[in-house]
């Protein structure tokens, strides 16, 4: 069992969180492992990069003038803010669609605030809610822009879910065959496949970005710019408070980060002379599973792991410093509990005997 946290009610423990890690470097060998770095992993909204790379390569951004901030939002698992949900608006507007095309459907809000605010004017959301409307009017965009119908576009049997099939095990250096699909909680389609390989894709966005040259030079322009999309409006991937948006904002472009419902996340870091100490050629991916799906320990997880790789300065790990659990509180404010990230990486040299 490969505990990575430990979570305390005054000197008890309470729960054990097992969870998986795996960083690869840019030509995607393993660096560093924790638990099963070949986890065979649903990445869900962690994979969006990769479906709205898809949609990039349709040509739909220029065909419905779609900008870096509309992207961002495909790429996002937003929070329901005003913001957010004007801008799903727009991009419908911008694909000749509108929220009836949709085939995601209206949930509460990620955000406690939204949530209230719904409350107090009895609002029903509906599916340009969802946190993922971006994606849905992105695919819907991609239709458009191959000439495929608009209906059933969520559909595995659609031209577009086929192109997106395709593109996803590309990007993950994998036969179509190696990717498993199943239904994501907003009703499109969503892949499963090896967490080293959820890094390596992660890796890929942040090796575009950093301008390295590549035999597909086309897929490489459409990476970087999903990569600078999200690093740049970071408040499109996420909302107000918000682990990816913190996480991101506070790096300032350095890195680019996405979490997957059911505790997944992915990173992917620029080259700099940290992830070279590391023993990392170029740019670095970093993927992690925790098995019972609980996001919250998962985000302790994050910020510890990137500590430990010695990602960032003393300005993101202090941006990060809420989301670590180090106290937790009850109702009243008292302290209670915390939780300890005790996961140890282990280098695949020394797994190899490299």
């Amino acid at each position: 069992m490969s505990v990575a946290a430990i979570v305390y009610r005054g000197d008890i423990v309470e729960n054990t969180h097992v969870a998986h890690v795996a960083v690869v470097d840019t030509d995607g060998a393993l660096l560093y492992a924790y638990g099963d770095p070949a986890r065979f992993t649903l990445a869900r909204s962690a994979a969006k990069p990769a479906q709205a790379l898809a949609v990039v390569e349709t040509g739909a951004l220029e065909r419905c003038r779609l900008d870096d901030a509309d992207l961002a939002l495909m790429c996002g698992s937003h929070s329901s803010e005003d913001r957010h949900i004007e801008r799903a608006r727009s991009m419908l507007a911008k694909a000749q669609a509108s929220e009836a095309d949709l085939r995601c459907g209206g949930h509460p809000p990620i955000s406690d605030a939204v949530w209230r605010e719904w409350i107090k004017r009895d609002f029903v959301p509906g599916a340009v809610c969802s946190n993922c409307s971006g994606k849905h009017a992105g695919m819907l965009a991609g239709a458009r822009a191959i000439g495929a119908a608009l209906a059933d576009y969520h559909l595995p049997e659609h031209p577009l879910q086929a192109l997106v099939k395709r593109t996803v095990a590309q990007a993950c250096d994998l036969p179509d065959e190696g990717v498993q699909w199943a239904v994501d909680g907003c009703n499109l389609p969503t892949p499963a496949f090896p967490l080293d390989r959820l890094a390596r894709l992660y890796m890929k966005l942040a090796r575009a970005a950093d301008g390295h040259a590549s035999a597909q030079p086309e897929r490489n322009a459409a990476l970087a710019r999903i990569y600078r999309a999200m690093t740049s409006h970071p408040d499109m991937v996420a909302g107000e408070g918000r682990f990816c948006t913190v996480l991101m904002s506070a790096h300032r472009g350095a890195l680019v980060g996405k979490v997957g419902a059911d505790a997944s996340y992915a990173i992917g870091v620029r080259a700099s002379a940290q992830t070279a100490k590391l023993g990392a050629k170029g740019a670095l991916g970093i993927a992690v599973k925790v098995e019972d799906g609980n996001q919250a320990v998962l985000y302790a997880i994050v910020a510890a792991l990137l500590d430990k790789l010695g990602i960032g300065d003393d300005d993101t790990q202090r941006a990060l410093d809420p989301f670590r659990l180090q106290t937790m509180r009850n109702t009243v404010g008292l302290a209670t509990g915390r939780v300890d990230v005790t996961l140890t990486l282990t280098s695949a040299r020394e797994t190899t005997g490299a």
